[in-house]
């Protein structure tokens, strides 16, 4: 029996991986190797590493865990998760199973694109889903934010932080009066006509062009997203969900056994805190495994 399973090998997982590692407990982490930021062509804001290639922080990562021979890691999807005596039993891909003491959930979350022509061709490159990760690169461009009613209002808002050209397309959609007043008077203008598509060259937005009207040339769009587990593990065990991430208590932890760190349990969802998350939910599993050790040794 492993003292904890780690499902998912982005930032949160490994870095729960490293603290436990460096407790010596012994953990496998199981990653399928589809991270949420894959379409991303840098991390920003993960202080030492602004602007590493995603996937080049997770190769370090690895790297670096090799360090420690009580941690292991598989590329291999867990399936299915059920409590047992004395923690849980996780299912593979390939039929098998193991037990842990401890179960780490960190598998993330899935953004949902804007049903828009050329989006997820350009995502990643100039359509965005978060300013604190990319608004600095587009800092003074003209930029359009795709959303309505509150979300799309307070999004725009938000963006005047990076650019002063900001205008909001409602694809259809509508504003209060309300809505529209405050936008008006922090000078975002409102696109109301429904989009055709995203018009782009070398994979840089160029313009949007709506069905009718004039087209509103842009250097980048950014969406509030909708949001869903990657996994359904978290729900399956029963963890509470609020607009697609888990409700995790004090030290990341759902249940007895069971804890969730990075995007799948919290609204800032940059990966510095993915990390600490991760950490936390490690130092807080380390605690409860030495209690446990000196409960046995009485």
């Amino acid at each position: 029996m492993y003292d904890v399973v780690i499902v998912g090998g982005g930032i949160a997982g490994m870095s729960a991986a490293l603290v436990l590692g460096r407790c010596r407990r012994s953990v496998l982490v199981f990653d399928t190797c589809k991270p949420r930021n894959r379409a991303s062509r840098a991390l920003h804001g993960f202080l030492s590493r602004d602007g590493v290639h995603p996937f080049e922080l997770r190769r370090i990562a690895r790297e670096q865990l090799q360090e420690y021979p009580s941690v292991e890691y598989r590329e291999m999807e867990v399936v299915d998760a059920e409590a047992a005596e004395g923690g849980y039993r996780v299912v593979l891909a390939d039929g098998s199973s193991l037990d842990c003491r401890y179960l780490l959930i960190a598998t993330g979350i899935i953004d949902k694109l804007p049903q828009l022509q050329g989006a997820e061709d350009l995502y990643g490159r100039s359509v965005f889903h978060c300013p604190y990760c990319d608004g600095w690169e587009m800092r003074d461009q003209p930029v359009a934010v795709y959303g309505c009613g509150a979300t799309g209002c307070e999004y725009a808002l938000e963006l005047l932080g990076w650019s002063s050209d900001v205008v909001l397309c409602l694809d259809g959609g509508d504003l209060s009066p309300q809505q529209q007043k405050r936008l008006h008077e922090n000078g975002v203008k409102v696109r109301r006509e429904r989009i055709a598509a995203l018009e782009a060259r070398d994979g840089i937005l160029e313009r949007i062009v709506f069905v009718t009207g004039e087209p509103l040339p842009r250097r980048a769009l950014f969406f509030h997203p909708d949001q869903r587990q990657s996994c359904h593990l978290a729900e399956k065990l029963g963890c509470s969900l609020n607009g697609g991430v888990v409700e995790t208590a004090k030290f990341q932890q759902t249940h007895a056994r069971l804890y969730v760190a990075g995007d799948a349990a919290r609204s800032v969802q940059l990966g510095i805190v993915a990390a600490a998350e991760g950490a936390e939910a490690a130092f807080a599993i380390n605690s409860e495994l030495l209690k446990e050790s000196w409960k046995s040794e009485r």
